[in-house]
């Protein structure tokens, strides 16, 4: 089964071809065909698109919407310039899933799209209005593109939250508000956690039950969660994706007080207040350079920018904090997991973050820590450590796809499906 993979953001579509089913599944023998980027969606948009096992071709293109981003990605797989050998025409593409951001208390895993289920995702968008409405945008292009017959799959980031006891999910607020209007910790990055999740009980060889991690996704946008037992029972985004660890443009966690005296005080709106701390916080409002945690670490070490360094010691301490009270939740953990593109791929980060942690016995190896980068997984820590800390480079498409399958082919997906 060929299974189109589509994370469409406001100007932003994401996407990957994955061979997949379920014996594909049962065999880990999933086949990636190709994948690829379009940027700024709306205008003379950025293309990278690659076949796998071949250099990214590089490209411009007049797109005016996400319909006719997805058109031209369709058309694009569909052609001989693509030279994938499994599509020949459009027909050889059998079901579409669909990265959706927030499924609030109704959606618990992964469901086939209808339109009771549409209505669903449009309800969300209360909830997500900077990200429901472009998923929705992405659906209805390709239903419109492949007609109504062809199966799609709607995969929630919240789903895999959906298991967070009601102590962690509530906040202390009078509780005729969530009743009312479902205030609650909803929590994000839920296929990314879960399939860290997922591959580290595959490198450990051990049963979902006897899962007890702690995640870190960290990239412009970073969470944490508690795994206890395979379910997440606590993580670190709430409401919405503002809450918790520091990130690219995100403030994270504060005292709410500040809102009103900060607005009263520059004359902000409550709209202009939001875009302040989603969109000009955390590592960019820190040091005033950049969010790229990349560009950060050069100018600390090359430049010696005192507050660059403050942002980077920031962001470090604030994942430090989240990693110690999870261990409190948990009563203890048997790994810390690092992901998403710092995550991945920051040496420096990766240290500092478990710098001071040697009192939970873990201590990281320094070569193997230098080595991990570049789409490597495996453990990072010394042998002998009580706690141990790995990377794993995350896969939320290919998860998109397996529950695209299990779904076309009648198999209910769960929040902590080992697969």
């Amino acid at each position: 089964m060929n299974i189109l993979v589509l994370n469409c953001g406001s100007s932003t579509l994401k996407f990957q071809l994955i061979a997949t089913d379920l014996k594909l599944i049962e065999q880990n023998a999933d086949k990636r065909l190709a994948r690829g980027t379009i940027e700024r969606v709306g205008g003379e948009a950025v293309l990278s698109l690659q076949v796998e096992g071949s250099a990214a071709q590089r490209s411009t293109e007049p797109l005016r919407d996400l319909r006719a981003a997805v058109d031209f990605i369709v058309r694009w797989i569909c052609s001989e310039q693509s030279g994938i050998a499994e599509i020949r025409s459009i027909a050889d593409i059998h079901a579409v899933g669909h990265r959706v951001v927030h499924g609030g208390e109704r959606f618990k895993h992964s469901v086939l799209i209808d339109a009771e289920v549409m209505n669903g995702i449009e309800d969300g968008i209360e909830l997500a209005p900077l990200h429901n409405p472009a998923n929705i945008k992405g659906i209805i292009a390709a239903q419109e593109i492949f007609g109504v017959g062809l199966p799609q799959v709607a995969v929630f980031d919240t789903a895999f939250h959906q298991t967070l006891p009601e102590q962690a999910y509530l906040y202390a607020l009078p509780y005729q508000f969530y009743r009312r209007y479902k205030i609650r910790r909803y929590g994000f990055h839920g296929t990314s956690h879960r399939y860290v999740a997922y591959r580290y009980r595959q490198i450990r060889n051990q049963p979902r039950e006897a899962t007890n991690i702690i995640t870190l996704h960290l990239g412009n946008g970073c969470s944490a969660a508690a795994i206890h037992r395979g379910d997440s029972i606590d993580t670190s985004m709430g409401f919405t994706p503002l809450e918790g660890l520091v990130m690219g443009t995100r403030s994270g966690d504060l005292d709410p007080s500040i809102v009103d005296w900060l607005a009263a005080k520059e004359g902000l709106s409550a709209r202009e207040f939001e875009t302040l701390l989603n969109k000009q916080s955390g590592l960019l409002g820190i040091s005033g350079l950049t969010n790229d945690m990349r560009d950060l670490l050069a100018e600390a070490s090359e430049n010696n920018d005192r507050r660059a360094r403050l942002a980077i010691d920031m962001f470090c301490y604030r994942a430090r904090k989240y990693i110690g009270s999870y261990l409190a939740a948990m009563n203890g953990a048997d790994a810390i997991v690092f992901t998403g593109g710092i995550g991945e791929n920051s040496t420096e980060i990766r240290a500092s973050i478990c710098e001071g942690l040697e009192w939970m016995g873990l201590t990281l190896d320094a070569q193997s820590n230098a080595e991990h980068i570049k789409g490597r997984e495996g453990l990072i820590s010394t042998k002998d450590s009580r706690l141990a800390a790995y990377v794993i480079p995350t896969d939320e498409e290919l998860l998109i796809a397996r529950d695209t399958a299990r779904c076309v082919e009648g198999v209910l997906i769960v929040p902590g499906m080992s697969k």
